[in-house]
């Protein structure tokens, strides 16, 4: 049925990944067997997601969206493991010249794999929204996972504290930075959060109001949070 569609638009010409390469050449025998004349068929490598093992979908959570605010595309490259980058940026954000030199380089040692991907992720991030405030949230990005420095656009929080103050796994609840309790005092006991760049086990911290403090869960999840 899928190669059906061929033969009802009367394609000339179709493009499809390479595990379409069978339904795209059923498609021209369906053609000449309509007395059409059989498509044009290209095919193009499957982008690994960010999990490095399956494709980059949507629907799994393991993609990039070309409309992300460049700090957050940034966040996903550098969130890459080292082995599928390569092949990632190189076919996604990287020049086609500039790929197979960047692996000869990793494969003699020759740069870190964290430098060839936070360059290549600095130029997709940049490059991806004009201007040059792209360019600095991208900067911003760079920073904050090399240096430890944090993003210029932190998100600003305020919440209710109450007049016991308020428990840390509430307020990263709260503030959006995990998705529930029982998730922050997972990250807590992880060792993935961190108050004021101090990292905090202690599921058992409040904070008073009148207090303000930067919360961090794991490398790309903050907010500058006040209590009232």
């Amino acid at each position: 049925m899928q190669g059906y569609d061929s033969v009802a638009l009367e394609a000339d010409v179709e493009l499809g990944g390479t595990d379409q390469k069978f339904n795209l050449l059923v498609g021209r025998q369906l053609q000449e067997a309509y007395g059409q004349e059989p498509q044009v068929v290209m095919t193009m490598p499957l982008l690994e997601g960010l999990d490095g093992v399956n494709k980059m979908s949507k629907s799994l959570g393991n993609y990039i969206g070309i409309t992300e605010p460049p700090d957050q595309m940034f966040g996903k490259l550098m969130s890459i493991s080292d082995e599928p980058d390569v092949a990632l940026l190189r076919a996604a954000v990287v020049p086609a010249e500039r790929g197979p030199r960047a692996a000869a380089r990793r494969s003699r040692g020759g740069r870190n794999p964290r430098d060839v991907k936070s360059s290549s992720a600095s130029r997709s991030s940049s490059a991806s929204t004009a201007g040059a405030a792209a360019r600095v949230r991208a900067t911003s990005s760079s920073r904050r996972f090399q240096q430890g420095a944090l993003p210029e656009d932190i998100a600003e929080v305020m919440l209710a504290g109450g007049a016991e103050g308020l428990a840390i796994a509430n307020l990263l609840k709260a503030a959006g930075l995990v998705p529930s309790t029982s998730e922050a005092f997972r990250q807590l006991k992880q060792g993935a959060v961190k108050v004021d760049g101090e990292r905090v086990e202690d599921g058992a911290m409040k904070f008073a109001a009148g207090t303000t403090h930067v919360f961090q869960v794991g490398k790309r999840r903050l907010a500058r949070v006040t209590v009232e």
